[in-house]
């Protein structure tokens, strides 16, 4: 998708130029790199738990549920509070309370505890999240430092998915489960320490205009999508409660597109989402995590189910996804921004993980070298693919805006990688579960025949995956065609300035 240079306008003024600016930046990464954690790192440590606190198997999903519904839900919300009552003075209060939910559910002596206090990290992420991007925003607007600041902050987020399971097997297995938790406090203090040193921003709005319509509609609607996809995979996708969530949730949605495009003071401005660079930005990020998210999980299920490998040496194997990511958005997409645009090196970006995807799909189970083979390279490939491009579309979708709108189209950025994370989630472990079922059907249930079976489904799945990224690349060239060249965002903030 391409726009000329002077369909850009200039970004948001910048904060009084000073030396200390850039200690925004290790701050508002770590604080991103917690709520990234957070997502991934009970994964492995789950059973643990589920033993020490007696959750029945039916139950155990609200520990990662209670967390996704509570931050996907309340994303928008979080941004409009963010600009009401000023981004540093939100992601102060997101940092503490954060921390303490996190106390709590270290220190849960029942399940029912554990459950409140990851809401209560995900109330708090939804806060944390869009004032930490708002920060970079307002803090950076020099197209060259805007360009590194968000390669960084890209590559500490992205490559936190895949360290939250590695992280997650190591406190499991070196110390104890709860520690998966009780690792957000030290850093929370850490950040605290470092928030003096951020510039004081402004409030850019007041919530006496608050869209509470817009609030509910929003709020419900997300919810009962997230909760949806992540009842789609244990009750099957033609499940009338599972359709009653989905139809439920975009209804709800439409409907709060219907109040947002009348009302005098919307939650979310369409123009936010109409931006074309930003739209783009927004569709791609989504495709992408709808797959890779599903990639680790399979990736997960494959070292340990049917390698051997223990949580930790599990972890290590994303650890070089992780890596790679760092690598793809603070050095790759560094070098290749200003030398092709922002749709190219997207649709580039989605090919690469795509291609890290086809390798996985020739796995079998007798598979030789398989972490040389098709593990690492494929570990690279997609961790690349990754950093490139939420480096470029970070940068992207926070374009031509006000500062007041920061915290929204923060919030509004988060909330795409949330749906599309939970949807990929869903979809791509259905699709691998009622696979390896219908081999299992056709072929029995012998022993081998089972582990037959559910890499079929993996590799199943995970052609699912490469089609969603390709029909990515496809959609980000199909958009941009016939458009005139767009300049990397930065280049066109220096270009107008």
């Amino acid at each position: 998708m391409r726009v000329a240079v002077t369909d850009i306008q200039q970004d948001a003024p910048s904060p009084p130029r000073s030396r200390k600016r850039w200690w925004t930046l290790p701050v508002v990464s770590l604080a991103q790199l917690m709520v990234v954690l957070d997502a991934t790192i009970v994964n492995i440590a789950l059973p643990s738990a589920q033993d020490t606190l007696g959750m029945t198997d039916t139950d155990r999903h609200w520990v990662i549920t209670a967390y996704a519904l509570a931050f996907g839900g309340l994303l928008l919300v979080g941004g409009r509070v963010c600009s009401a009552i000023g981004h540093r003075r939100a992601f102060t209060i997101g940092l503490i309370g954060f921390a303490l939910a996190s106390a709590l559910g270290g220190a849960a002596g029942d399940a029912a505890t554990l459950f409140a206090a990851r809401a209560g990290q995900g109330v708090f992420a939804a806060l944390l999240a869009p004032a930490a991007l708002s920060l970079l925003i307002l803090t950076f607007t020099d197209g060259r430092e805007r360009g590194k600041a968000f390669g960084v902050f890209a590559g500490v987020g992205a490559g936190g998915a895949a360290l939250g399971v590695v992280a997650g097997g190591l406190l499991t297995e070196y110390a104890n489960w709860r520690w998966c938790l009780y690792i957000n406090i030290p850093m929370t203090a850490i950040a605290l320490l470092g928030v003096p040193l951020i510039l004081r921003d402004r409030p850019g709005g007041s919530l006496r205009h608050l869209d509470v319509p817009g609030v509910l509609l929003s709020a419900a609607g997300l919810v009962l999508l997230v909760y949806g996809f992540t009842q789609a995979e244990p009750h099957g996708w033609g499940d009338p409660m599972v359709l009653a969530l989905l139809v439920g949730g975009l209804l709800l949605l439409a409907l709060f597109v219907l109040v947002e495009a009348r009302t005098r003071h919307p939650l979310l401005p369409l123009r936010i989402l109409l931006h074309r660079v930003r739209g783009t930005a927004f569709v791609s990020v989504c495709l992408m995590f709808a797959a890779m998210f599903g990639f680790y999980l399979f990736v997960s299920y494959y070292t340990q189910t049917i390698l051997g490998y223990s949580p930790v040496k599990a972890g290590m194997t994303l650890l070089v996804n992780a890596v790679s990511t760092t690598i793809g958005a603070m050095l790759v997409a560094g070098r290749l921004q200003r030398r092709v645009g922002p749709d190219v090196l997207i649709a580039g970006s989605l090919l690469s993980s795509a291609a890290g995807m086809l390798i996985l799909t020739q796995l079998e189970v007798n598979s030789s070298n398989v972490f040389a083979v098709y593990l690492t390279p494929s570990m690279v490939l997609t961790g690349i693919g990754l950093g490139c491009l939420l480096a470029t579309a970070t940068n992207m979708a926070t374009v031509q805006l006000d500062p007041a709108e920061a915290g929204v189209a923060s919030a509004a950025y988060n909330t795409v990688q949330q749906v599309g994370a939970a949807f990929g989630t869903a979809l791509l472990n259905s699709i691998a579960t009622s696979v390896t079922g219908a081999y299992l059907d056709d072929h029995g249930r012998g022993a081998d025949t089972v582990t037959t079976g559910t890499v079929h489904g993996y590799t199943v799945a995970l052609w699912v995956a490469f089609g969603i990224l390709v029909a990515g690349a496809l959609l980000v060239g199909l958009l941009s065609r016939g458009r005139h060249r767009t300049p990397h965002p930065e280049t066109a903030a220096e270009a107008t300035g």
